[in-house]
């Protein structure tokens, strides 16, 4: 028998803003198709389809910059929670974290992380001075804006360096170029990066080891996986690209391969799983998100990257473990809906009392 809660989809469909996402030059070859907007449509039914199994009355809405119908749309609706897809709007990121906001203030449930999480996260240098605060590991860096210029004599990181975008997730702008080994290959990049996207950037010195992603659901570590980079022509630094991710006939397609569960022993497990926790934790991270780490030459865990509201299409690393963890895909996206719903109820009894 299926459940009576209404629930709402919202997501937005994928826009694309700038000339280039992969982080390098068109000239220096674009390969291929983009999958990361091929194929949208097909995993949004079947997210659908997976919340019918349990639901009898499961909608979905685009959500864009006409705010006010989007608006109306989920009055008009009244749903008892609201299945957050909502990653960027119209492919701005920063309004991911707004559109939380909206919904929060419409005062009904919404899966997945609150808007000051989603915002903090987004911001890569305010995310590793809350990592700094609670001692935990993560790579030294730098903000760079064409407001301040870069001086030799003042860089104090150590070479080779990874250039990122300040507020950007998905690898946009992450390539074999990202990594670099002094300093005037870090003005080339930065010059590139800063006219084509038109945002500050963070520069971080370069973990060199291996790296794991732990997904993490309703505050417990699913399998760990790592990433293997095996066939990687030795020239390529041994990082996920914006191409690794999107553009499968790309190198960095066929030769970035996750591994889950992870092949370590029973003491890095426990290592990498406890720094994961912590910094869901301490990010205030809800429901789900992923915590990406690099061990260092001691196998020391640093953390790069911490991401509320990841990517969980159906091929995707976080669906992969949840599969690991003995979850379908149906149930895991169950589990996930379950979650506003469950605070609904808690707010319905606290209301009473």
């Amino acid at each position: 028998m299926k459940l009576d809660s209404k629930i709402l989809i919202c997501y937005n469909s994928p826009v694309s803003i700038y000339s280039d996402y992969s982080g390098k030059k068109i000239a220096e070859g674009k390969i291929g198709n983009d999958s990361s907007e091929t194929g949208f449509s097909e995993e949004i039914e079947l997210l659908e389809s997976s919340i019918k199994k349990y639901f009898a009355d499961v909608q979905s809405i685009t959500v864009d910059t006409n705010i006010s119908k989007v608006i109306n749309k989920i009055i008009q609706i009244k749903p008892d929670a609201i299945f957050n897809l909502v990653e960027s709007v119209e492919g701005i990121s920063a309004f991911e974290s707004y559109f939380a906001g909206l919904i929060a203030l419409l005062n009904i449930q919404f899966t997945g992380n609150t808007p000051q999480t989603l915002g903090n996260c987004l911001d890569k240098a305010f995310t590793k001075k809350i990592l700094e605060a609670h001692k935990i590991n993560t790579p030294k860096s730098i903000v760079y804006s064409s407001n301040n210029l870069l001086t030799e004599n003042k860089f104090k990181l150590n070479f080779p360096v990874i250039t990122k975008l300040l507020k950007e997730d998905a690898s946009i702008g992450i390539s074999e170029n990202s990594v670099v080994k002094n300093f005037e290959a870090i003005e080339k990049q930065l010059l590139y990066l800063s006219s084509t996207f038109k945002q500050e950037i963070l520069i971080e010195e370069y973990i060199d080891g291996r790296e794991f992603n732990v997904a993490i659901l309703g505050g417990r570590a699913l399998p760990i996986s790592e990433i293997i980079f095996d066939g990687l022509p030795e020239a390529l630094p041994k990082i996920v690209t914006y191409e690794g991710k999107w553009m499968a006939e790309s190198i960095y397609f066929k030769h970035t391969t996750p591994s889950c569960p992870a092949n370590i022993d029973a003491t890095q497990k426990k290592m990498i799983e406890k720094i994961a926790l912590k910094a869901y934790s301490v990010l205030d991270c809800r429901d789900y998100a992923r915590v990406d780490i690099r061990l260092n030459e001691k196998n020391i865990p640093y953390v790069i990257e911490v991401n509320p509201n990841p990517d969980i299409s159906s091929d995707s690393g976080f669906a992969r473990a949840a599969k690991a963890d003995g979850l379908s895909y149906a149930e895991f996206i169950l589990q996930i809906v379950k979650y506003p719903l469950e605070r609904e109820i808690n707010d319905s009894k606290a209301t009473a009392v």
